[in-house]
C-alpha cells in the first residue's frame, strides 16, 4: 500500500495547480482504500507480483475517488471522512472537473498496461457505475422501491468496482476462466455486503466514528434497505411517517424514524442480507490457492460486517 500511495502521488501531478490541490485534498483524507487492498490481496493469492498490480490499485482508487467527488456534488453532501467534502471546500465546479481529471488519468494509466482485457473490464465497470448512479437518481424520493430494485442499484453503483478490482487480479495473472469468475464473484459479494453495512450504519452509527452525517440517505430521499424493511414491518402510522420523510427528504423526524427502524427489526433483517453476501464471498474463494493472502481474503467479508465506519 505504501508503494501504491507513491504511484498515486506521482500520477496526481498536473500543471494546473487546482487539479492537484483538490485531488490531494480528497486522496489525503485517507479512507479504507478497500478496493486497492482487495486487488493487492487477490494478486498475492494468485502469485502475481508485477508492477501492474500497483498501477491498477492506484487506478481503482482514482476511479473510486472520482465517483466520490461527483456523488458529493449530486447529493449536496457537506461531510466525508470526518471533514468538509471537496465541494464544500472548493465548490461544485472544481469538484466535478477534478473528478473528470481523475477518470481520464485512470484511463491513461490503464492504456500503459497494454492489456485489452484490463481496458474492457474497467470501461465496463465505469459505465455500469454511471448507470447505477442514474438509477439511484431516478429512485430518489420513491418510497415504494422494492428490496430487489434497491439491491440492483447497489450492485451497479458500489459492488461493480469491487468486482472489477478482484477480477483485474485474475486478468493480470492470466488466470483461467473459472478462477477469474471466482475472483469476480468474491468482489461483487464483498462490495454488496459493504454497502448494506453502510446502510445500517446510517441509522445505527455515530457521526464521530463514521466521519459523515447520520441521516444523509434520508435527507437525500434515498430509500435504503433498512427503510424498506421498516415500512414493511412497522404499523401503518409509523410506515406512513417513514414514507412521508422519504418523499419529502425530511430529517426533522430522524430520531423517531431511527427508533422505528431499530424497533421493527429492519436493521437485523438488513444485516442478514449482508451476512448472506459475506458468506457468498467466502464460498467463492474455494478455487483460490491456500496461504496467507487467501486467509486475509476469507477474513475480509466478516470484518466488513462488524465495522463501525
Amino acid at each position: 500500500m505504501l508503494a501504491v500511495d507513491e504511484v498515486i502521488s506521482q500520477r496526481l501531478a498536473s500543471d494546473v495547480p487546482l487539479v492537484g490541490q483538490v485531488s490531494q485534498y480528497i486522496i489525503a483524507a485517507g479512507g479504507k482504500r478497500l478496493r486497492p487492498v482487495l486487488l493487492l490481496l487477490m494478486c498475492g493469492a494468485l502469485g502475481y507480483k508485477g508492477q501492474n498490480r500497483l498501477t491498477m490499485a492506484a487506478v481503482v482508487e482514482f476511479i473510486h475517488t472520482a465517483t466520490l467527488l461527483h456523488d458529493d456534488v449530486v447529493d449536496a453532501s457537506t461531510l466525508r471522512r470526518g471533514r468538509p467534502t471537496a465541494n464544500e471546500s472548493f465548490g461544485n465546479p472544481a469538484s466535478v472537473l477534478v473528478g473528470d481529471f481523475l477518470y481520464s488519468r485512470a484511463f491513461q494509466m490503464m492504456v500503459e498496461t497494454n492489456n485489452m482485457r484490463v481496458l474492457a473490464t474497467l470501461a465496463e465497470a465505469t459505465n455500469v457505475i454511471a448507470e447505477g448512479e442514474v438509477m439511484q437518481l431516478m429512485n430518489m424520493h420513491n418510497a415504494s422501491l422494492s428490496p430487489e430494485a434497491y439491491l440492483h442499484v447497489i450492485e451497479s453503483k458500489t459492488a461493480k468496482l469491487f468486482e472489477a478490482s478482484s477480477r483485474l487480479a485474475a486478468i493480470l495473472n492470466d488466470a483461467d476462466a473459472g478462477t477469474e469468475q471466482a475472483c469476480a464473484t468474491y468482489g461483487a459479494a464483498l462490495g454488496t455486503a459493504f454497502q448494506l453495512i453502510d446502510d445500517v450504519l446510517d441509522y445505527a452509527g455515530d457521526v464521530a466514528t463514521m466521519g459523515k452525517n447520520l441521516g444523509d440517505d434520508l435527507r437525500e430521499g434515498k430509500t435504503t434497505l433498512p427503510l424498506i424493511f421498516a415500512m414493511q414491518r412497522a404499523n401503518a402510522d409509523d410506515a406512513a411517517l417513514i414514507r412521508d420523510a422519504i418523499e419529502a427528504g425530511d430529517v426533522t423526524q430522524l430520531d423517531a424514524i431511527s427508533r422505528i427502524v431499530k424497533a421493527s427489526g429492519a436493521l437485523d433483517a438488513s444485516m442478514d442480507f449482508a451476512k448472506a453476501q459475506a458468506e457468498r464471498a467466502v464460498r467463492a474463494l474455494q478455487p483460490i490457492p491456500d496461504g496467507a493472502y487467501k486467509a486475509a481474503l476469507l477474513e475480509l467479508p466478516m470484518l466488513s460486517l462488524t465495522r463501525k465506519n
